[in-house]
């Protein structure tokens, strides 16, 4: 009787997963996202920025500044957060001159593949976009290391080229990394704890992201239920966040309008699929990717950061020994815009300069 009862249950349970397989697949018949407006072509936006042409055919925009590479003592690539752009270069925002040219610091942003005026890549990964990095510097000639920041959901990249290209890099800062609660290697607790102090909407849309990936365009465009408070502008932010956000403005905002011009699919959309997906590793269990120590990696987080837990990012820098942890207090997700905050990554990172 209980063996055919366990198989009675096994099959509902096959039959649930089916049904919810057929519904998604009909859902996403009929919710394709639209093709992206590419840069360049009839109809799409303009080219405005110098781009290198990639392995297989895309485009890569990007930004230079500081002083000419041929002069620079220390070459940095930076990669935005999510909805952002090249010019949203927040360790650049509020450098002195003085204090560029005193370093001999030249940092190249880009942007990455769907945002601004990069080609969308349909097949990104992880791997790919370590990759898209390693080539950019390369077209660039950037010599045979540089340094790596990345900010928010530009550091999941950093993550992936310390796995992938650890031999190109003399050193790498994440700033406030976005982490994925399915990374093997949390405690199920702490994981479940961090995940359920997002906001209800944020965690269904990440659930959906992450099972049933198909479906991240519908969940996020629908009417019937709320999606990613993020995608929308909406997120709750910390004190020092909204502080800092009539000084970001003023910063200037005229290439907003750029973000997203190609697509709200292949750039946040996919931004999302990649971040909460499925990865191949787990940051967690990175051996040391720089062992000469001759350069260092940097982790750094606030203590009142609302969109990526400080609890999460704490485990990963006890369980990596070699990352140099930097938590910010009274700091919310916004905190490199505020007075020098900037100065204090740049020499921990280039300079060896504890903050």
């Amino acid at each position: 009787m209980l063996t055919v009862l366990l198989k009675a249950g096994i099959m509902k349970n096959v039959g649930v997963i089916f049904l919810i397989t057929i519904v998604a697949t009909i859902i996403y018949q009929f919710n394709l996202p639209p093709p992206p407006r590419l840069c360049g072509l009839p109809g799409g936006p303009p080219i405005t920025a110098p781009r290198v042409k990639l392995r297989d055919g895309r485009y890569l925009a990007y930004k230079e500044i500081g002083v000419p590479k041929e002069n620079a003592k220390f070459k940095v690539i930076f990669v935005h957060g999510f909805g952002n752009s090249r010019h949203d270069v927040v360790v650049a925002a509020n450098l002195p001159r003085r204090f560029i040219e005193q370093l001999g610091l030249y940092i190249v942003s880009f942007d990455r593949p769907g945002y601004g005026e990069s080609d969308p890549d349909p097949k990104r990964t992880v791997k790919s976009m370590a990759l898209d990095i390693e080539e950019l510097a390369d077209q660039l000639k950037l010599g045979d290391t540089f340094y790596l920041i990345g900010f928010s959901m530009g550091g999941q990249t950093v993550w992936g080229s310390l796995k992938y290209i650890p031999h190109r890099l003399a050193g790498a800062a994440l700033l406030a990394p976005v982490v994925n609660y399915w990374w093997s290697g949390f405690p199920a607790d702490l994981a479940k704890e961090a995940f359920q102090k997002q906001a209800p909407q944020d965690q269904w849309a990440q659930t959906v992201v992450y099972y049933f990936p198909r479906l991240t365009y519908w969940w996020n465009t629908q009417k019937l239920f709320p999606g990613s408070s993020v995608a929308a502008g909406k997120a709750e932010l910390s004190p020092q966040d909204l502080e800092l956000i009539p000084k970001i403005i003023s910063l200037g905002t005229d290439h907003r309008g750029q973000v997203k011009q190609q697509g709200e699919f292949e750039s946040l959309h996919r931004d999302m699929m990649i971040g909460f997906g499925s990865w191949e590793f787990s940051p967690i269990n990175l051996t040391d990717p720089i062992p000469s120590r001759q350069g260092s990696v940097h982790l750094w987080q606030g203590n009142e950061d609302t969109l990526v837990p400080v609890t999460l990012q704490r485990y990963i820098a006890q369980k990596l020994p070699w990352i140099k942890y930097h938590e910010v207090a009274g700091a919310g997700h916004l905190f490199p815009f505020a007075t020098g905050m900037a100065e204090a990554i740049l020499r921990a990172l280039l300079l060896g300069v504890d903050p």
